[in-house]
């Protein structure tokens, strides 16, 4: 019986990928679970797996095509015998192996001892050569031994994905960024009074981006129009808060989604987080993962970064950046004080949120950050 390999749904707004490559060539047995194909599309990278074994019959979309959800790129035979998995090892051949390992040891001996000489040699050789460049260098001038040469790449898909996106907000939005800084000082305390308990209860990290999250989720309740969009001429408010989380990857910058944010605790956003950053980098990240998200917090601070202006992770209408946390000189109580701080940064949608709008969001997550009335441990 043959089966369609086809093209799994790549999430929402994507209506093609590049199929990076193939696995399997046709006539290669496959077991169930086996990765057949890498495909790519504009957010993440997946593989396509057998769900029966059998035979690839055909393939029928080359490496390097472009590919559309639910369309077949190749067919498997599931009638045709595979053959046996391999046994496992009986003590006949472990009592074999153990023999021959014996034979083996004299030759290995040799064998090392002939690799050491050869190295030693090549060593002297290189040396040899080193200092023959070197001379050459300061007779012939060391840019004329520098080749220059330029190397063209083609950008992926997830990279030419993340350009025009990113040109899209810029072009879209008419977009503005306000700036504030935090006193870390209260968020810090709390993390090093808590930490060995919040570890044994939830076997999670208590780390900075759940105080974030709690306190934008909170200043978004004050001022719903930093979590809604502009879709045509209408503008979508939402009673809930899906808060994107801005993951450096190796092959660029994704967003995975964290749900109902606004519901969670501070053990349930660490294990969250945790868990869509480890999926990111070990591209294991699903189309529902990047779904939707109505607010996104980018932290250029894991980088060193100490001041920016993010750009909008589109349709949504603001964005938040954390930076590098700095010892600073800061005024309390009219004395001169050091303390953590840090610099935020909040883009947004001037269409649709005021300055006076974002001015007040950003003062509000500052003052919860700071501790204002217990607002983040809801005391």
């Amino acid at each position: 019986m043959d089966i369609e390999i086809k093209v799994p749904s790549l999430g929402e707004s994507e209506s093609e990928a590049t199929l990076v490559s193939w696995l399997k060539s046709e006539g290669d047995e496959v077991l169930v679970d086996d990765v057949l194909a890498e495909i790519e599309s504009d957010k993440i990278t997946m593989e396509i797996t057998a769900f029966e074994e059998g035979v690839l019959k055909s393939i029928l979309k080359e490496a390097d095509s472009v590919v559309e959800p639910g369309e077949v790129i190749g067919m498997l035979d599931t009638s045709a015998k595979v053959s046996a998995k391999p046994a496992v090892k009986t003590a006949t051949k472990k009592t074999e192996k153990a023999a021959v390992k014996k034979n083996k040891s004299t030759t290995e001996k040799v064998i090392k001892e002939e690799a050491v000489t050869k190295e030693e040699a090549q060593q002297k050789a290189e040396s040899v050569v080193e200092k023959v460049k070197e001379q050459a260098s300061i007779v012939l001038g060391a840019n004329e031994l520098h080749e220059r040469s330029v190397e063209r790449v083609p950008m992926s898909g997830l990279r030419k994905r993340i350009a025009t996106r990113l040109k899209e907000a810029q072009n879209t939005a008419a977009m503005l960024t306000t700036f504030n800084e935090v006193n870390m000082q209260y968020v810090m305390n709390m993390r090093v009074q808590h930490k060995d308990a919040f570890m044994d209860k939830y076997d999670a990290k208590l780390g900075f981006m759940s105080f974030f999250v709690k306190a934008c989720v909170y200043a978004a309740s004050k001022y719903p129009a930093i979590n809604a969009y502009i879709d045509g001429e209408d503008v979508l408010y939402h009673n809930y808060m899906d808060v994107g989380v801005a993951v450096s990857t190796k092959n660029g910058l994704v967003v995975p989604v964290l749900k109902d944010a606004g519901l969670m605790s501070f053990a349930e956003i660490e294990k969250g987080i945790v868990s869509l950053a480890s999926k990111a980098r070990e591209g294991g990240l699903m189309p529902d993962d990047l779904k939707g998200g109505t607010f996104s917090i980018t932290n250029g601070g894991v980088f060193g970064s100490m001041l920016s202006t993010p750009i909008l992770n589109t349709p949504q209408s603001a964005i938040l950046g954390m930076h590098t946390i700095q010892k600073r000189v800061i005024v309390e109580n009219d004395q001169m004080i050091i303390r953590p701080m840090m610099y935020l940064a909040l883009s947004y949608d001037h269409r649709l949120i005021d300055g006076k709008e974002a001015v007040g969001f950003l003062v509000t997550v500052k003052e919860a950050l700071e501790g204002f009335g217990g607002v983040l441990l809801d005391i």
